[in-house]
């Protein structure tokens, strides 16, 4: 267990925020949190669980212990007529882990290329991108009750994904052990994740659900295999969404809201040219980055933050070092995208980063 005191969080929060931690502990084993927990200064204080930083917003210095997740290691579990389990550990980089298992000849991350942050984080947010979610891919994970010290494990069903959500983003019931899960108890600060399985289908097939792969795939003199989709996702996402290595960001800040079909129809009475697309329940998800474009606010700013001029959906830092956004600039602009849309749409957005 490494700890850093007054530790830097810029390096470690993709918005390029500056921010400190008054203790940074840095973990890279399960023993570490048992650790952590038995130790007699930190154990005691409030902790908070720090992965990639690709999907938060800090408005200021941390004084919760913040647990750097660091957790390495990818191993095949195991191999079935159906599927491959593949494991990894929390700490490891999203990207990369997709890239790898194409290399190893196992598909069916492809479409979930290039989204920023660790493996860890992606079961609490259930990422998704290009038709795929994560819970189309998910086998199961391991945890630890920060409370207790409990190993425990949780399947699809347990982890309660939905759009952008997880049993990792509620908190728990007063009094509510992690044996409650399975009945809609939260784990918001109560757990952390040190390793995530998923399940990859055989035999492969395409996702091409999304317009432009449908399209590319069209042009395509040959099936697409799933290197060439893996290709295809970063380009579309490279051309439309910035680098956070070069523009700090939290990739798209808001979620796409869902409405009914009655709602849907009288926004396009009024906006007809909308982007909307029906769910499988029977609901509307209407697009956000269009909502926003719609009201005006493309390449708008407020102080050093900004609307990315190239997709309305991404907030973006235009400071650089000392002189970064700050957390408070960030959230003022964000809340007057809300009140913009809601005043025109009568929708609320809703952010989908954590807000620190």
């Amino acid at each position: 267990m490494l700890v850093e005191n007054n530790a830097s969080l810029q390096p470690y929060n993709t918005f390029g925020i500056v921010a400190r931690a008054q203790t940074l502990v840095r973990v890279r084993s399960s023993d570490d949190v048992h650790a952590l927990r038995a130790h007699p200064q930190l154990g005691p204080q409030p902790w908070f669980v720090l992965g990639g930083g690709s999907n938060v917003v800090l408005t200021g210095d941390v004084k919760p212990v913040v647990l750097k997740m660091e957790i390495k290691g990818r191993r095949l579990v195991q191999e079935t007529e159906h599927a491959w389990i593949v494991e990894a550990g929390a700490g490891e980089p999203w990207h990369d882990t997709v890239a790898w298992t194409l290399a190893q000849g196992w598909p069916g991350l492809e479409n979930l290329a290039l989204i920023p942050g660790t493996v860890g984080a992606a079961p609490v947010q259930n990422i998704g991108a290009y038709g795929v979610e994560l819970q189309d891919r998910f086998d199961s994970l391991d945890a630890i009750d920060l409370a207790t010290g409990q190993s425990f494990t949780l399947n699809a069903a347990q982890c309660a994904f939905g759009y952008r959500d997880s049993v990792f983003k509620h908190a728990p019931a007063p009094g509510s052990a992690v044996g409650d899960v399975p009945r809609g108890m939260g784990l918001a600060g109560r757990a952390v994740i040190t390793q995530v399985r998923f399940r990859l289908p055989k035999p492969w097939k395409p996702e091409l659900g999304y317009a432009e792969l449908e399209r590319r795939a069209a042009e395509a003199d040959v099936p697409p295999s799933p290197q060439q989709i893996f290709d295809w996702v970063c380009a579309i996402r490279r051309a439309k969404l910035p680098d956070p290595a070069v523009l700090g960001n939290a990739g798209s800040f808001f979620k796409n809201p869902t409405v009914t079909p009655e709602q849907c129809a009288d926004i396009i009475a009024r906006d007809p040219k909308i982007v909307h697309y029906p769910m499988p329940d029977g609901s509307i998800k209407l697009a956000a980055g269009w909502l926003i474009d719609a009201c005006g606010w493309k390449g708008k700013t407020v102080g050093k933050a900004a609307v990315y001029e190239k997709q309305a959906l991404v907030l973006v830092n235009q400071g650089r070092g000392e002189t970064s956004v700050t957390g408070g600039e960030v959230m003022t602009l964000a809340k007057a995208i809300q009140t913009s849309v809601y005043e025109r749409f009568g929708i609320r957005l809703e952010p989908e980063p954590v807000v620190v």
